[in-house]
């Protein structure tokens, strides 16, 4: 019995010690060979990531660059430490990639990219670093406000802190999007200022958004972006108010129909007011009104102006006038500028046209005053960009 024990176990060695006898001589000749060196041979794809791993103060544009050489990159992520996504673009032969925009300050980015090379092996890269700290700053200070609900006639106005000398980089780093859809364009006032706007008036209910991408974005030799924010806006109803100063009427239009024509007065001769489409861009229900401040010397300090609506930024507003006749608003043009209409000092809710008009108004909303004997205004002067024709707001 014994011997029968180990005659099976000396058959179990012979098997086991055959398998790595010749025949395994054979199969190792074919590893080293044949097919299966191909097969788990390493691939020969390089992938180089610019900057070095680890790298710090790396600039926020131009620094970032993916490339594969003997082969093609089927994969490049790129992430902030917070996880937000980079987006990039793949050159058509897949050997390079760079980002669509510029990235943050001041923050750190990983990277993970993969290569396969002609025979489909596959190399991998993944490194960090950080970008720079700006020291010097701009942001933009933005109308109208997030979450309101404002007239037609509101255009995006962006006024930077530092004056911009990459506009094109500042541009392209603010996007206006609105829902319906409408083409939108933006508009440099100077250096420092840029107003975004569709060809004609927004529709009533339009959904309009504004993201801010700025953090980043150098937009003068060294000064960089600090802001990333996202802002959206409610246009409301349609209304679109016509001043006829020779007329010394006011027609309010709303959603195409005419609700109203109030008398007011205008400027004076000496005086006039300017022509031209303008938005309400600030509202106050009682305001003072000192002429030194708009050129006019000590001609008149008003403390308590009712139902003052800004029209332009050099002064020039619909506003209750309390201090004429009655009789003047519809027959006589006697403002220094302004446009009049019938008050009681104090204000509020007082039944008056100028208390009606400042009720039913947003900020936003258009007035248009013609034949004024005075020039159109400028596009500049106030939220008035809709005084250019949409082949010079593009340009």
């Amino acid at each position: 019995m014994l011997a029968l024990i180990l005659g099976a176990l000396l058959l179990l060695v012979t098997a086991c010690g055959g398998g790595g006898g010749s025949g395994a001589g054979d199969g190792d000749s074919n590893d080293g060979k044949g097919a299966g060196k191909v097969e788990n041979a390493a691939s020969v794809a390089v992938v180089t990531i610019a900057p070095k791993d680890e790298a710090k103060a790396v600039a926020t544009t131009g620094a970032l660059k993916v490339s594969a050489d003997k082969g093609k990159l089927t994969t490049v992520t790129v992430q902030d430490d917070k996880g937000n996504p980079v987006e990039g673009k793949l050159t058509a032969d897949g050997t390079s990639w760079e980002p669509l925009r510029h990235l943050a300050g001041a923050t750190k980015y990983k990277v993970h990219a993969i290569a396969k090379d002609a025979e489909g092996r596959e190399s991998a890269k993944d490194t960090t670093f950080t970008t720079l700290v700006p020291k010097n700053t701009f942001i933009g200070h933005y109308t109208p406000e997030d979450g309101s609900t404002v007239g037609v006639g509101m255009p995006v106005s962006i006024n930077f802190t530092r004056g911009i000398t990459e506009p094109e980089a500042v541009e392209k780093a603010i996007t206006v999007t609105a829902e319906p859809s409408v083409p939108i364009e933006g508009h440099w006032f100077g250096n420092d200022r840029l107003d975004f706007r569709p060809e004609k008036y927004w529709a009533a209910g339009t959904k309009v958004t504004v993201k801010l991408n700025l953090d980043g974005v150098e937009g003068r030799p060294g000064v960089y972006g600090e802001q990333a924010k996202s802002v959206t806006f409610t246009i409301g109803r349609s209304q679109v108010s016509t001043v006829d100063a020779s007329a010394k009427t006011m027609k309010v239009v709303r959603d195409g129909k005419q609700i109203r024509n109030i008398p007011i007065t205008a400027g004076a001769p000496s005086t006039t007011t300017y022509n031209g489409q303008m938005v309400i861009s600030e509202k106050y229900a009682v305001t003072r009104m000192n002429g030194a401040t708009v050129g006019f010397g000590g001609e008149y300090d008003i403390k308590d102006v009712p139902h003052a609506m800004r029209l332009s930024t050099s002064g020039t507003f619909v506003h209750g006038n309390y201090w004429a006749s009655s009789g003047t608003f519809g027959s006589a043009n006697v403002s220094h500028g302004c446009v009049g209409l019938r008050d009681i000092r104090g204000g509020g809710n007082n039944g008056t046209p100028s208390a009606w008009f400042y009720n039913s108004s947003l900020i936003g909303d258009v007035v248009i005053v013609k034949n004024s004997k005075d020039k159109q205004i400028a596009p500049d002067n106030g939220l008035n960009g809709w005084n250019m024709s949409w082949s010079e707001w593009i340009k």
